[in-house]
Parts: structure tokens; sequence; C-alpha cells
């Protein structure tokens, strides 16, 4: 198992070289190295990653602790024809770099550069793109049935980490695994943490599987050696007697009482262990799990003291690994925290519910002072729903945090558990609109469309940060299913004149005159400020309203909006079943029998918006607010 490092084994990330490193361009480059080399190598990987890491952020503790996993995974199989599935991806950047990837990684997670996580369209070594959690045993399934059904050779390698391992979509996966007949390997890459620390039984489990290591090892040891001397028949006898002695040494034996063979747990720092026990999974018929042992953060010390902060760094000084610059506002995150904790003294019936992400979230503070009111369910979006369902059909307010592409998981359980029942369950919807340099399995832009599609559900958007706090007050006051959308990063904190009482299904109109019309959704209120602005020093007066109810829509917008020449809705979700199509349907009804002004939607393509800095993909996909007035301009003919 992996040891305490002493503060003298750590690399100085500074001053390690990249000898062996400058060896690899391509993919396979890496079985030119001798054995003794492949630790060295590995800490190369580490300094490299910290250094560039630094300088783009990205998801650093993950990677460090997937160094020597991912070498003895390069060493053990032949790219691309054997294929390699990584859960979530966080920890590929190593993988990245033993494929010939190393020139590109300047470019980590910024616009137009390589993605953070594994593309197909980036390299053939990346068998099946993903960026959400718990998806690489179904895939690898998936793909070991086409192997067969093609008739080829190639293993499949499914890696999961233990968190992704508490998302029921992995155990559906188990359970179908179970019945092949054919090799399909599963790493199960253990560090005890998925983004921060993990919580349930899967984990009490894994804790029990780490202590029995001497018994696994001996087991391990007698098994192989059987197997080289020639003794298979006698090594798979010993086996099934192992596996009855198991159910009393080890607990519950979850994995080969499902019917999958259970290996480790094995130190996942050491090379060569792992290229023998990876060697011994390819001989198994049938779905292996192969248990390794990891610690996230490995070899850099504030990484390894403060794994969740290092989960998804900001670039940060290498020294020090605090954060370059300093965040001087609040974000809407912070908002949200703050409340939470408000309303948690002021009702004693608010509850709180993450799916693995109290840090992320800003539940973490909600948690110290009221832990018996917090729940985190692990990554596992959809009981988090129905789990809340049932506290407010107990007679809780719960309020579930959940980032907006997280939330897609959970569309079933909101439309059949919650908003089916009226019940009042509140969703804070982090991290709404566009996100940035997690890229398309992480931008928000659906959920505006996906809940507006579910009867019984009330959807609000905030146009800065007081309004974000009312808000959430009101939503844990109703008696009714609420969702709260709000962006990621700094809280807008203009417009604090405009902050009348929050009422039901009523939008605010800031300002009024002119031939046009702006009505702005949440995070897009800012830029229609800006947007008026400039018009107004072109002498063209604009009015200007605050949606805050996408659902239900303000009727009474619709004869005020029908008093312009020009209408023009601003969201930052996809058009299809956004705000401006459904304004648009109720403003031309409203019109019948009238005049109907021309009408401009402003919202994001029917697409998947790739990586970068937000700014430069609101200018790329038209949301900024130059692409818009040249848009309202020409929508005027000038």
């Amino acid at each position: 198992m992996a040891k305490k490092k002493k503060e003298n084994e750590y690399i100085d990330p500074l001053a390690c070289g990249t000898e062996l490193l400058d060896r690899i361009e391509k993919t396979g480059d890496i079985k030119k190295l001798d054995a003794e080399e492949l630790p060295a190598l590995a800490e190369e990987i580490r300094a490299f990653l910290i250094r560039h890491i630094s300088e783009t952020g990205g998801h650093l503790g993950s990677n460090l602790g997937a160094v020597e996993l991912t070498i003895a995974l390069h060493m053990a199989f032949n790219l691309p024809e054997d294929k390699i599935i990584w859960d979530v991806g966080h920890q590929s950047y190593t993988h990245k770099l033993l494929t010939g990837r190393r020139e590109g990684f300047e470019t980590l997670r910024k616009y137009g550069g390589m993605s953070g996580f594994p593309k197909r369209k980036e390299s053939d070594c990346d068998a099946f793109d993903t960026g959400h959690s718990s998806t690489s045993i179904s895939a690898g399934l998936g793909m070991v049935e086409a192997r067969e059904l093609s008739g080829k050779k190639y293993s499949v390698v499914s890696v999961i980490g233990d968190g992704a391992l508490t998302g029921g979509m992995a155990y559906e996966a188990l359970n179908n695994a179970a019945k092949l007949w054919k090799n399909f390997i599963i790493i199960l890459n253990d560090n005890n943490m998925s983004i921060s620390e993990n919580v349930g039984g899967v984990p009490n489990y894994l804790n029990a599987l780490r202590t029995s290591e001497k018994y696994l090892d001996l087991k391990e040891d007698m098994y192989l050696s059987l197997v080289r001397s020639g003794n298979e028949g006698t090594a798979r006898k010993i086996q099934k007697l192992k596996s009855m002695l198991k159910q009393f040494v080890v607990p519950g034996m979850l994995f080969e009482n499902m019917g999958i063979t259970y290996l480790g747990p094995v130190d996942g720092h050491d090379i060569p262990k792992m290229i023998r026990m990876i060697g011994y999974a390819k001989r198994v018929k049938g779905a292996v799990l192969l248990h390794v042992i990891t610690q996230k953060g490995k070899g850099y010390l504030p990484a390894e003291k403060h794994p969740a902060r290092f989960h998804g760094a900001e670039p940060f000084e290498i020294v020090s690994g605090m954060p370059k610059g300093l965040r001087e506002k609040a974000n809407y995150t912070d908002v949200f925290s703050t409340v939470m904790c408000r309303l948690g003294e002021q009702r004693s019936d608010v509850v709180a519910i993450t799916a693995a992400m109290p840090d992320g979230t800003g539940l973490k503070r909600f948690h110290n002072l009221y832990p018996e009111r917090f729940f985190d369910v692990g990554i596992a979006e959809e009981h988090a729903v129905t789990f809340a369902a049932g506290l407010a059909a107990g007679g809780m307010r719960p309020v579930v945090a959940i980032y907006s592409s997280f939330l897609q998981r959970a569309y079933d359980q909101i439309l059949h558990d919650v908003c089916i029942q009226n019940l009042p369950v509140v969703f804070a919807v982090d991290r709404a609109g566009l996100v940035g340099a997690d890229g398309e399995t992480h931008q928000g832009i659906f959920d505006l469309s996906y809940l507006s599609s579910i009867p019984n559900m009330t959807v609000m958007a905030p146009k800065n940060k007081w309004e974000l706090a009312d808000m959430l007050r009101f939503a844990v006051e109703q008696e009714r299913p609420c969702a709260i959308r709000y962006p990621r990063g700094q809280a807008y904190d203009g417009l604090e004149e405009h902050r009348p009482a929050i009422e039901y299904g009523k939008s605010e109109v800031l300002q009024e005159g002119g031939e046009i019309c702006l009505v702005a959704v949440g995070s897009m209120v800012k830029t229609a400020v800006e947007i008026r602005e400039r018009l107004k020093q072109e002498g063209r007066e604009c009015s200007l309203v605050n949606v805050r109810f996408v659902k239900p829509i303000d009727e009474g917008m619709y004869p005020f909006a029908l008093k312009h020449r020009l209408v023009v809705t601003l969201e930052e979700n996809v058009a299809a079943g956004g705000f401006g199509e459904r304004f648009l349907a109720g403003l031309e009804e409203s019109a019948v029998g009238g005049k109907m002004p021309q009408f401009l939607a402003i919202s994001l393509p029917d697409a998947y918006v790739e990586h970068g800095n937000v700014e430069l993909l609101k200018k790329d996909v038209g949301l900024d607010a130059d692409s818009i007035l040249a848009r309202i301009k020409e929508k005027q003919g000038g």
C-alpha cells in the first residue's frame, strides 16, 4: 500500500527534468524504456503536470494519483488496438502524454486547445468520450460485446474510481457484466475520494477490502505460482475454495457474489506489481475487477493535504499551492451558501442535499452548522432527487444543490417523483449556462428547456446576487417544486437599487421607453444593461425587462412587449425548448388581431459548446454584447 511520504521525498517540480518524457513522442514509445526507468518517468510526469496545470488550471489531484496506474496500463496493453475507457476522464492527463499529445499541453482546457477529458476526435487512443461519472463499465461492456460480434481480439479496460462506484449506473452495468464469459477488465482506482471525501456504504465496504491486504496477497501469490507451474486446474479449485472461505474473511464479497472475479487490493504506485496483476486479469474468462489503491494528489504536498481544492484547480503558485490572484467579490455559490446557513438558523425544517459536492455547491458551511440536516448521497443525482421527494413528503423543506449538467441525470426523478406529487423541493441549479474550461460535458445550457418542460415546476433565474438571496428565501416558502438557476463565477452586483419583492410568476420592468424591448433571463440581464447603455449613447432608448420567472411566464409582459417595434429575448440556454421559443408563442397568441412586432431570440445554438474561456465562448456563439447589438441593428435594417 502507498506509504506516507517524508517531507524530503516530495519531488521538486521546478527542478525535475524531462529526460525520459522527451523520449515519448507517440503511442507505444513507453515500451522502449527499461522497467527500472519507469519510476523516474512517473516523477517526471508528475513534475510536468504540476508545472503546466499551475498555469492552465485543471484536474490535478486525480491525475497525480493515477500516474503509475496509467504507465502500467500502457505497458500491459497495445493502444489504440486495445481500448481503455476512463470514467469521468479527470485522470486522463498522463494517458494524453503517453499518446503523443505533450506538445499541445499548454493549450489544455483553453479555447481551441486540448480538452481536459478524453475525446475520440482528439486521438484514436481515446476509446470513448467521458465527462460525467459512473459510465465507463456500461460503455466498456458494450465494446466487449461489439468485439465478440465482430470477431476481434482486443482487450477492453474500464477504469472507474471509488467515488464513481457510488453511482447507480455502475451497479446496473456490473449486474449485466456478471453474465459475461469473455474477458472484460474493470480497474477500480480507489483513492477514498471523489471530489470531496466519499460517503456511504460503498466506501465502508472498500475500506474493509483494504484491510484484508495480507490475505489477498497470499491468495494472489499462491494462485499465480500454480498457474505459472502449469497447475491451472488446481489453482481454480483453490480459488473456488478460497471464495467460500473469503465469505468469513472479507465482509460482503460484493463483486464475487455478483459473479465478477475480484483481484486485489494492489498498490497503485507499484508499477511492476500492477503489470503482473493486469497480466493475470487478461487471462480471466469473464468480467474481472482489479482493485488498485492510489493516493489522490500523490507527490505534491498541497494536493495531498487539500485534495478537494486540487480536484479542479485554478492556476496556482507551485511553491505554496495558493491560487494565483485572490478573488475579491463573492460568487453566486458563496451567496447561496450564506443564505442557506441563515435559512437553516431560521427554519428547523430546511435540509440540504448534495451529490458528492459539498464544497463545489457551497453546502459545506451548512454541513458544519447543521450536520444532522445535511445529506451527501454520493455521486447519485437520481437518488438525491427522489430522496428529497421523500423528505418533502415527510414534512421537510429540502434544498437540492446540483450543477446544471449533472441535474440532467435526474430528469425522470424530477418529473415523476417530485413534480407529479407537486412536492415542495427546491433545486439550486448551480453552474447554469456556459461554464468554460470543462467543456461540452459540463456546460449548463439545457436546464431551462428540460425544467420548463415539466408540469408543476417553477423555474426562476436571478439578475444579481441580491435577487438570488430573495429567490431562495421565496422558494423555501412555496408549496410547490421550484428551481433557481444561477451561473458560475462572480456574482453581478449591479442594479442594487432595483429590489422589489418576489411575486410569484411576475417579471420586473427595469426600464421603459423606446422602440426596442429587451427581455432578459438571469445572467443575461447584465449583458442587456450594457446593450441598453450603448444604444442610449447612439440616441436610441429601449425598455428592459428582467424575466425573473422563466416558468410560469408572466403573461402580463405580452401587452407591454407588444407596444414596441422589436422584442429581443436573451437567455444563456439552447434555443430548442428555451424561454425565447415559449415567449414568442405567447406573444403571437396575444397579438392575434393586432400588429405583431419584430422578434429576435438571442440564445445558444442547438449544439454542444466546446471548452474555453467563457467570454471567448460567448463571442464565438454570439452571446456577447457586440454580437447582439449587431444582430439588433441588422434586424432593424441598420
